[in-house]
């Protein structure tokens, strides 16, 4: 055991109040970026492209997906103001679940319908 208590051990969670410091100090740019990705990230296992044949993936769930798709677009469009260069990226991975989505629905939702192009307009 150490001599000072104030450590802690390596296998143990951060306080709450050292999560805060951690966080206070990542830009709000960074921290929209971050979840942006785990959104795209789960949206395209729900998608099964991670997958080598999405259209036989255990992982896929497409309902899952468009909430996750709906989330980003969302996330995306109300902060495009504050992401700068990362806003383009992030357009783009959206757009290209979008049309993911699009593509693995048995019937595609009308141009206008789909997930998250309420925020974004019609994805084609």
């Amino acid at each position: 055991m150490s001599d000072n208590a104030s450590q802690q051990p390596e296998n143990s969670r951060p306080t709450d109040s050292s999560t805060v410091r951690e966080l206070e100090d990542i830009p709000s740019v960074e921290v929209i970026s971050r979840a942006a990705v785990m959104l795209m990230s789960a949206a395209a296992e729900r998608l099964g492209l991670a997958d080598a044949e999405p259209e036989n993936s255990p992982r896929r769930d497409l309902d899952e997906a468009r909430r996750l798709i709906t989330a980003l677009a969302g996330l995306v469009t109300s902060s495009v103001e504050y992401l700068g260069m990362h806003a383009a990226p992030l357009r783009d991975g959206l757009q290209s679940l979008q049309k993911a989505f699009r593509e693995a629905s048995a019937v595609p939702d009308a141009p206008g319908q789909g997930p998250g192009e309420k925020y974004t307009g019609p994805v084609h």
